[in-house]
């Protein structure tokens, strides 16, 4: 390279001129020329007696490329008979011309050189791409502690073992026991299983590596088992201390499945991890504290202890866990002196903990949109409503007839669920538009249920046909509508599970038909497996229509004996839109309800402005009544 500059950018007193074939014959004629070079058969240069100007530059110098070898014999013939000095050689390449030509070697070679002491150095780890992505959280940054995690005091007891384990070993190992080397926390969506590690890496005072179970596989094959090792690498060189890999179930899955073979970088990961858990090489000092919602489909080798030793199970809070979870979040909400969060916590069972955080920052939002400075019970209602319902569509348009059509559809729903002993109390009742839900009737229950009855499942497909079969007695069995698909979609999905998983049928017995895991990249099997007859197949299909048509036929029967109930009920709803659980109980008890005001609160605004349809509702949240689409062609 300094040669090359050095060609390039000397400089001296000399000054070179391009001329002519012509201009040379002149020059030499005047006898100007003191010596040339002649470069080959078509080029030459020279030294000028007197300087000449060429393109306005004054120069001493000259080259001239010549056409042919017949005239540089020719030019060399003439100088020779008038004395120039004249030197030969044959024409090569300039230093220039040399360097740029080797130069893309050079860079090459560089490169490779580069490359080579970057492996060396970093331990295959050239470019990075083969190092971890994890982000060491130092004890001494401000962290979520437990006492900012509620509703799992089982999984923080687990977990508090683990962190007294780490702050003091000698308490534990004195009496032969070991470390845990993983702990796989397991629950639903939203249940805090992140929540619990960022309190685990607050409470440790470890260093606390975190990562993402999608982080280890990319583009580049072997990635993911290099980055599985430079991450245990930096545990060990930190130990004791934590590693946290979020949604490990990216990596984790079960060997086989799927279309991706012996050979998927996925499979690669894992038996690097599966290695890095519980292989030759010992790993003192190093936890794995990994989450998942999926646990069916992690391989039965990473799950077997001595690898995760422990799954704790993260669930859905009960009363009690959904109040201190409210607690927790209503710290930061100024609260007016009516909210009572054991109310909301009692109104809000099936919810997670996301879901309730959601409400507290909903309510506030609506006390925000009020003007006021305190958060109210009434906005925890609202809020409670929105999540748990759907956000109310005021501005769409619905005829007279479609109004009153929904009005009597729902009161059907509402005259099975006061009707029917053992079914979970119905909230609130209404014919304001939420989500894509046309109305929409919500039952409670009373208390966290975790298991049904044979009478509740029965009284449950009662109350879902409980909207057609008001409309089939109201408007003649043929001007029903497609507002009951809903209904019927989950009340054939709920009595398929009877007979099919909950041994309700008398004619298949008990007797578990079909297989759960009919995914092909959820479960572990390439293709589907029927494990049931022909035959089978057909009773179960016959037990399902007998269920739901005894569902039906009872509905049926339970709405015409309340005919009177089942008016009064539609037209409340016509005249005021919502109904909550004390309008619903005076109606059922014969009593008058109180007149409306001019001013309408929140849930008994002005009517509907015209408007759409809306789409099929969606599965509505656990201790939901039924959501019911808007009618539509089909």
């Amino acid at each position: 390279m300094s040669v090359l500059a050095w060609n390039f950018m000397r400089s001296d007193d000399r000054t070179i001129g391009q001329i002519t074939v012509s201009e040379l014959y002149r020059q030499l004629d005047n006898d100007n020329i003191l010596e040339v070079t002649f470069q080959g058969e078509t080029r030459v240069e020279g030294e000028l007696k007197n300087t000449i100007v060429v393109d306005e530059a004054d120069v001493n110098e000259f080259v001239t490329d010549l056409p042919s070898a017949e005239v540089t014999g020719e030019l060399m013939t003439l100088m020779l008979d008038r004395e120039v000095e004249i030197t030969a050689r044959s024409r090569g390449l300039g230093w220039g011309t040399l360097m740029i030509s080797i130069l893309p070697v050079f860079l090459f070679i560089a490169f490779w050189i580069w490359i080579f002491r970057a492996m060396q150095s970093g331990g295959n780890r050239a470019f990075q791409f083969g190092r971890s992505k994890a982000r060491m959280i130092s004890p001494d940054t401000p962290q979520v502690t437990f006492a900012d995690v509620a509703g799992a005091e089982e999984a923080k007891v687990e977990l508090e073992e683990i962190i007294e384990f780490l702050k003091d070993p000698p308490r534990f190992s004195r009496l032969g026991g070991r470390l845990p080397k993983g702990v796989l926390l397991v629950g639903p969506p939203g249940t805090g299983k992140t929540l619990l590690a960022r309190a685990v890496a607050g409470e440790a005072g470890r260093p606390f590596f975190q990562m993402s179970g999608s982080d280890f596989v990319e583009m580049f094959v072997g990635v993911g088992a290099s980055r599985v090792r430079d991450l245990f690498e930096q545990g060990k060189a930190h130990a004791p201390c934590i590693i946290f890999v979020d949604e490990i179930d990216a990596v984790g899955r079960h060997r086989g499945a799927g279309l991706g073979g012996g050979h998927d970088e996925r499979e690669q990961t894992l038996n690097a991890l599966l290695v890095e858990m519980d292989g030759f090489e010992a790993n003192e000092g190093v936890i794995l504290l990994a989450a998942t919602n999926r646990p069916d489909v992690l391989d039965p080798a990473l799950l077997r202890p001595g690898r995760f030793d422990r799954q704790v199970v993260v669930d859905l809070p009960d009363v009690k866990g959904r109040e201190g979870i409210l607690r927790v979040h209503a710290k930061k909400l100024p609260l007016a002196e009516d909210v009572e969060l054991s109310l909301v916590a009692r109104g809000t069972p099936g919810l997670s903990g996301a879901d309730l955080s959601n409400i507290c920052n909903e309510a506030a939002l609506f006390a925000a949109r009020r003007g006021v400075d305190r958060v109210a019970m009434e906005d925890f209602e609202q809020a409670k409503d929105k999540v748990m319902l759907g956000t109310e569509r005021r501005s769409m348009v619905l005829t007279d007839a479609e109004r009153r059509l929904t009005a009597f559809h729902e009161a059907g729903h509402v005259v099975i669920g006061v009707k029917v002993p053992g079914l979970d109390p119905v909230h609130k009742v209404t014919i304001v538009p939420r989500g894509r839900a046309l109305g929409l009737t919500a039952s409670l229950p009373e208390e966290d249920r975790h298991s049904h009855t044979l009478d509740w499942l029965n009284g449950q497909l009662a109350m879902l046909f409980g909207g057609r079969v008001a409309e089939e007695l109201e408007f003649g069995p043929e001007k029903v509508t497609t507002g009951a698909g809903n209904d019927i979609e989950r009340a054939t999905a709920m009595a398929r599970r009877m007979v099919t998983r909950f041994g309700m049928s008398d004619r298949i017995g008990l007797m578990a038909v079909g297989d759960s895991e009919q995914e092909v990249f959820l479960g572990r099997e390439l293709v589907q497996r029927r494990e049931v007859s022909d035959f089978t197949a057909r009773q179960v299909d016959q037990e399902v229509k007998r269920i739901l048509d005894e569902a039906h036929s009872r509905a049926r029967g339970i709405v015409e004996e309340n005919r009177e109930l089942l008016a009064d009920i539609a037209n409340a709803l016509l005249e005021r839109e919502t109904l909550d659980a004390s309008e619903i109980q005076l109606l059922v008890e014969g009593k008058a309800l109180a007149p409306l005001t001019s001013d309408f609160d929140s849930e008994q605004g002005s009517l509907e402005l015209p408007g759409a349809a809306a789409k099929p509702a969606a599965k509505p949240r656990p201790g939901l009544g039924s959501a019911d689409p808007l009618p539509s062609p089909g």
